[in-house]
């Protein structure tokens, strides 16, 4: 016969209030050395990443907003938050979310622990807390690092955005903030998920590696022809919708479905975690919480919940299929190449033009496929045309696209050379880089404007 500590049972002791555990648990947290020396990191890294690369030749294209390193110090924040979704953010709440209950079952303090807090909700609230308070400050250390980089060594120039708009310093500023903060709500589900390997698995290596599992997993999935619905109900599809920020006008759908379901993540996670843990037998040494039972009431449920959530987008959105789509992909390279062929117009100090008056158009096809083309592949093919005012010619340039599952596409410019054909243009000030050479852009998976 087993006894569980029922919460709150010790008539009569005093309790130990809510601030002083969270605080007791925060110490615990940043005394260990680890924390200590990826908190240094988050704050100090990002700076001289964004520093270093933005002074060198070449630069990180494959990334995006990378190209733009040397044109603003605002566009290696975006690439520091673009790794960071990727790999860091993973990697740190593993650290911090999935070793706070580990940790203790590893030193089997739990005895000790209960009898000075006389309470396992209250311990449970105090860690799940205080690793909370750990992650926002690495990802705040992140966020200000980034920025201060690109600041100091390119300054604050206006950022081209995602459909080659301009973006002010100002705008700029607040879309790279907000992008940040958008990040945190996959943050979260992750540290949930954390928190609920660390109280499921106890002393198993599975329960710190856990965040990063379903991360990899979550990156695989969006790296695969799935339809637009599954994509979007996955819990990391914030960590790539945040670009929607910085189009003209943002294109805010996607994100705020990926920010909606990660919180419904971290919300179930947290709550089976609480759950599970208040089931603890803290009167038995061998117990760290593993166990079939266990793995299967903390999976199960969010196996389900990842059901549901597919369902509820499926109702609530009008896409269809993979949402890349010929009619998205003409649309979106045209606006592009306008907002771009004003920037290059500017460089050369010709006559200034407006879209309107440019009249840009896309004529799009994907291999073989030249009507109701559609789907993620390296074999896109524009011609884009525009007229200029006064002149009757049509002009055309060529671009190869390659445009992945989650609708990014990188535009390749392939002639004439005076246009898009070479990676610099000759300006009355020197060569500079040709904003029209490649580009990168986004298919809006949701997008339903109507034709035109």
């Amino acid at each position: 016969m087993t006894a569980v500590l029922a919460p709150d049972n010790v008539a009569g002791a005093p309790r130990v209030l809510m601030v002083r555990g969270y605080r007791f648990e925060l110490v615990k947290l940043v005394s260990q050395w680890r924390i200590r020396l990826v908190l240094l990191a988050s704050w100090i890294v990002p700076a001289l990443f964004v520093a270093g690369v933005s002074q060198q030749s070449s630069l990180p294209v494959d990334t995006l907003f990378g190209r733009w390193m040397h044109a603003t110090g605002w566009a290696g924040s975006l690439v520091v938050l673009g790794f960071s979704g990727t790999w860091a953010l993973p990697l740190l709440t593993s650290l911090v979310a999935g070793d706070v209950f580990a940790s203790e079952d590893r030193l089997g303090t739990w005895r000790h622990l209960l009898v000075a807090v006389r309470s396992p909700r209250r311990i449970f609230a105090a860690k799940a807390l205080a690793s909370l308070t750990v992650i926002l400050l690495l990802v705040a250390g992140l966020a200000v690092s980034g920025v201060v980089g690109g600041l100091l060594v390119v300054g604050d120039e206006p950022l081209v955005g995602l459909d080659g708009h301009l973006l002010s310093p100002g705008d700029a500023a607040v879309n790279v903030l907000l992008a940040w903060v958008c990040v945190l709500a996959p943050t979260l589900a992750l540290a949930a998920v954390g928190l609920l390997g660390s109280v499921t698995l106890g002393r198993s290596p599975m329960g710190l590696l856990l965040p990063v599992i379903v991360a990899l997993a979550m990156q695989l999935a969006q790296m695969l022809p799935l339809p637009v619905v599954v994509r979007l109900a996955l819990p990391g599809y914030a960590f790539i919708s945040w670009n929607g920020l910085f189009a003209d006008p943002a294109q805010l759908g996607p994100l705020l479905i990926g920010i909606a379901v990660s919180l419904v993540w971290a919300v179930a996670a947290t709550v089976l975690a609480y759950l599970l843990f208040l089931r603890r037998d803290f009167t038995s040494a061998a117990d760290d919480g593993a166990g079939r039972r266990a793995l299967a009431l903390g999976a199960v449920p969010l196996a389900g919940l990842l059901a549901a959530t597919v369902a509820v987008v499926a109702v609530a959105t009008p896409a269809t299929g993979s949402g890349i789509e010929q009619e998205k992909v003409q649309r979106s390279v045209a606006t592009a190449f306008a907002h771009l062929y004003r920037m290059q117009t500017k460089q050369l100090h010709r006559p200034d033009v407006t879209e309107a008056q440019l009249r840009a158009t896309a004529a799009c096809s994907k291999g073989n496929t030249r009507n109701g083309a559609e789907g993620a592949g390296n074999d896109w093919r524009c011609v884009v045309s525009w007229h200029l005012p006064g002149i009757e010619a049509v002009g055309q340039a060529i671009y190869q696209l390659d445009i992945t599952p989650d609708g990014r596409f990188m535009a390749d410019g392939d002639g004439p050379k005076e246009v898009n054909g070479y990676f610099l243009v000759s300006t009355p000030t020197g060569d500079t880089a040709n904003p029209l050479w490649q580009f990168d852009g986004n298919v809006e998976l949701l997008h339903t404007s109507p034709k035109g």
